[in-house]
């Protein structure tokens, strides 16, 4: 088939979406693609006042775009435990959750629960979100839950519950790598929960692929211009794909009638050009580290997925 454009979008009018990290980058342009075709999208973000200028570029170009701004802290169970709350409280169906808010080889930092700075927001923040959201998404007749990763969980290793922090070990790519391989196990395990269950919802995990978006010059600040980080900032600046072009594998799994539920979609040529579905390896599909990493999330969190038909 042809290349899958923003114009392959069906119409999403009546449809609500949550996207997270909706105040810039990948995550302002799905919510833009989104609202565009009708969609009710909830811009849920740390930086309210970074997500009300989102919001305002938005409806600057779409006069009629439905939104709402959404205060959420990831790296916070008790800013995600709010946050679902609200949400369920005005929205008891939910079509779209996007899991895109991410950090990247940050120095070494707790979230407030304790948890490692990447694998709490990457994660762990994400999938109490996702918990908790979970009986407005099987409300709906074929929710998605799209999960974000990226080529770091190649150089990722599977959680392991008694050192997940990475304590007396920390490596800020290290740590990245092992949340970016956290939300592939997640997603995949998602799924497997949905089918088992035989309801309609579907879980897909997309790599966004090389695109120029805050997070590369996050890192760099964090890091104080980290060699390495320094590095990826100026190759994506000069090499990168915009966030419009990134967001597509995003949008992809969000919205296309036959993107396939377990199924990882990320650009043609890995880190560029269009959304397309490709293989995972098949120690990405590793069913005992799904496992493990499940039970760790769930006792870490406090948080189970009750997944049934409505």
């Amino acid at each position: 088939m042809a290349s899958w454009t923003t114009a392959n979008i069906p119409d999403q009018s009546r449809r609500v979406a949550v996207v997270t990290g909706a105040n810039g980058g990948l995550g302002l342009e799905v919510a833009r693609e989104l609202a565009r075709k009708g969609g009710h999208v909830v811009m849920a973000a740390r930086d309210q006042a970074k997500a009300e200028a989102a919001r305002a570029s938005i409806l600057s170009e779409i006069p009629d775009a439905s939104l709402e701004s959404q205060p959420l802290d990831l790296a916070s169970l008790a800013s995600v435990r709010e946050a679902a709350a609200r949400i369920l409280a005005d929205h008891p169906r939910i079509d779209i959750l996007v899991n895109n808010a991410g950090l990247m080889a940050i120095p070494e930092r707790r979230t407030e629960d304790g948890f490692e700075m990447q694998l709490g927001v990457n994660h762990l923040g994400h999938f109490a979100l996702t918990a908790q959201l979970l009986p407005a998404l099987l409300q709906s007749d074929g929710a998605r839950v799209v999960s974000v990763t990226s080529t770091g969980r190649h150089a990722g290793r599977p959680i392991d519950p008694d050192n997940p922090s990475l304590s007396g070990h920390y490596d800020p790519w290290r740590a990245y790598g092992q949340s970016k391989l956290a939300n592939v196990h997640f997603a995949l395990e998602l799924d497997r929960r949905f089918r088992e269950a035989d309801v309609p919802a579907r879980s897909i995990v997309v790599h966004p692929g090389f695109s120029g978006t805050d997070l590369q010059a996050r890192s760099v600040r964090e890091t104080g211009g980290g060699r390495s980080q320094r590095f990826f900032h100026g190759v994506v600046r000069r090499f990168g794909m915009t966030p419009a072009q990134g967001a597509l594998p995003l949008l992809r799994a969000a919205t296309d009638p036959d993107a396939v539920g377990g199924a990882l979609y990320t650009p043609r040529w890995v880190n560029w050009g269009p959304p397309v579905r490709r293989p995972m390896f098949r120690r990405t599909r590793n069913r005992d580290a799904m496992a493990s990493l499940w039970e760790f999330s769930e006792r870490e969190t406090g948080l189970t997925f009750d997944v049934k038909p409505p």
